[in-house]
């Protein structure tokens, strides 16, 4: 179950859904263009959540300033990072040390524009980054990124393009191509949400010698 929350972002304060999970595992998870009608309640975003749910993470959904009942007005994902660094501080007093962050078209270009001054920040999955919509030249390698999906009829996130991109950003990322799907999705979350599972486990799994 998750429950309403608040999020102090300044002087804003934005709406949020928490759903805790023992442990010290969590992720905030960030939603699409709120100009095009994204939201925390995108499909999209709610498949994301519960594959994070089941893999024992504590999750923080919340939309983004002017979306929803979050106060103050779009700002062009200046603002935004701000939105997501918030979220994240919030995630982090409700007890959640090792914090990864995951966000579905817009909400990956704005993850990616915070990254530098979110240190705290285990692993990051970008769902669909908008990369034939928005520019995303400002990424250079980022070590932390460790999943890219996107649908093999996506338009807005051409696969093609992304396979030139993602190497660029982490070498060792994995890159899926969800056969079938589109941007949104429809009818492909079950294949998503198997993707972002199998990278979990992955996570979850000490490396020779390591630890998690």
């Amino acid at each position: 179950m998750e429950e309403a929350v608040r999020i102090s972002a300044g002087s804003l304060s934005l709406e949020g859904l928490l759903g805790r999970r023992p442990g010290g595992k969590g992720v905030v998870v960030t939603h699409p263009h709120p100009l095009y009608g994204g939201d925390m309640h995108n499909n999209v975003v709610q498949a994301l959540v519960d594959a994070y749910a089941r893999a024992g993470f504590t999750t923080l959904r919340f939309n983004f300033r002017g979306t929803g009942g979050s106060e103050g007005r779009f700002e062009n994902g200046e603002g935004e990072m701000d939105d997501v660094r918030h979220a994240a501080t919030l995630l982090a007093a409700s007890g959640s040390s090792a914090i990864h962050l995951a966000g579905y078209s817009f909400g990956t270009w704005v993850n990616a524009r915070a990254l530098n001054r979110m240190p705290e920040i285990r692993d990051v999955v970008m769902v669909s980054p908008p990369v034939d919509f928005m520019d995303f030249s400002f990424l250079g390698l980022e070590p932390r990124i460790g999943l890219v999906v996107t649908g093999e009829r996506d338009e807005i996130a051409g696969a093609s393009h992304l396979a030139e991109l993602v190497p660029r950003w982490n070498p060792e990322a994995a890159f899926r191509v969800i056969p079938g799907a589109d941007h949104f999705y429809h009818g492909r979350t079950d294949a998503l949400q198997a993707v972002l599972e199998e990278h979990l486990a992955a996570k979850d799994t000490p490396e020779p010698g390591g630890s998690v």
